[in-house]
C-alpha cells in the first residue's frame, strides 16, 4: 500500500516537474532591434517575462524535489521491509 502511494506520488510530482518546465521555456523574451529604443514599458515586459519563467523554474524544482523524495522513501521502504 505504501509502495504504491510513493509511486504514484513519484509519478505525479515528475510529471508535474515536467509540465512547469515545459512552460516555464515558452516564455520568450522579445528581441529587439539596435535601431530600436527601449523605454520603460520595454523593461516591464522583461522583467515580467523572466520573473514567470523564475516563479515556474521554482516551482518545477519544488515538484522534482518531491518526486525525488517520494523515490528514496520507497527505497529505503524496500531497504528496511525487503519488499
Amino acid at each position: 500500500m505504501l509502495v504504491s502511494i510513493l509511486d504514484a506520488l513519484a509519478l505525479i510530482s515528475a510529471l508535474a516537474a515536467a509540465y512547469l518546465w515545459w512552460r516555464a521555456s515558452g516564455n520568450l523574451v522579445r528581441r529587439i532591434s539596435l535601431t530600436e529604443e527601449l523605454n520603460a514599458q520595454d523593461f516591464n515586459r522583461m522583467a515580467i517575462a523572466m520573473n514567470r519563467s523564475q516563479k515556474l523554474n521554482r516551482r518545477a524544482a519544488l515538484a522534482t524535489a518531491v518526486s525525488a523524495l517520494a523515490i528514496a522513501m520507497k527505497f529505503a521502504h524496500d531497504l528496511i521491509i525487503g519488499g
